[in-house]
C-alpha cells in the first residue's frame, strides 16, 4: 500500500511540474467587430430615410417621441432631409443597442423588418420592409453589422 500511495505522490509530481502549453493562436475566440461610424452614416442611415412603397418610411416611427421600440432614431429638425453629425452620431450610438456586432442573425436591426419567410421574426409594428435578405438595403445594414468600414 505504501508504495502505490509513492507511485500516486510521483505521478502527481509529475503531472503538476509539466508546463501546459498555451492554446494554438487560431483557437481563441475572436473579437466581435467594431462598427464603424461613418459607414453607417454614410450608407446606413439612407435606409432609415428612404421611401418605399407601402410603407412609412423609418424615422416616420422610430423617431416619435410615443415610440416605445428599442430602436430609436433622432428626430429630423423642421425641413431637413437628412441629420446633422451631431445628430448621426446619436443615432449611431442608438442603433448599436439593436445590433449584436458580428452576428447579423441575432441582430433585431436586421430581423424585425425581415418577412417571416426570408428569415425574420412575426413582429414589427411598422411592416416587413425587406421580402428576402437579398434586398440591397438589407445587405448595407448586414455589411455595417459585420463590421464593413467601405
Amino acid at each position: 500500500m505504501f508504495k502505490n500511495l509513492i507511485a500516486c505522490w510521483v505521478v502527481l509530481a509529475g503531472l503538476l511540474g509539466q508546463q501546459s502549453t498555451p492554446p494554438p493562436a487560431d483557437s481563441s475566440p475572436t473579437q466581435p467587430p467594431s462598427l464603424n461610424y461613418e459607414f453607417f452614416r454614410d450608407k446606413v442611415e439612407p435606409v432609415f430615410l428612404a421611401h418605399r412603397p407601402g410603407h412609412a418610411r423609418c424615422v416616420a416611427c422610430h423617431s416619435r417621441a410615443s415610440n416605445k421600440a428599442p430602436l430609436r432614431l433622432v428626430p429630423l429638425s423642421p425641413a431637413s432631409t437628412t441629420w446633422t453629425e451631431e445628430q448621426s452620431r446619436q443615432n449611431f450610438e442608438n442603433v448599436k443597442a439593436v445590433v449584436v456586432p458580428g452576428k447579423p442573425d441575432q441582430s433585431p436591426l436586421l430581423f424585425h423588418p425581415l418577412a417571416e419567410k426570408a428569415g425574420g421574426d412575426f413582429f414589427h409594428g411598422g411592416g416587413k420592409h425587406f421580402d428576402s435578405k437579398d434586398n440591397p438595403e438589407w445587405q448595407v445594414m448586414k455589411a455595417w453589422v459585420l463590421g464593413q468600414t467601405e
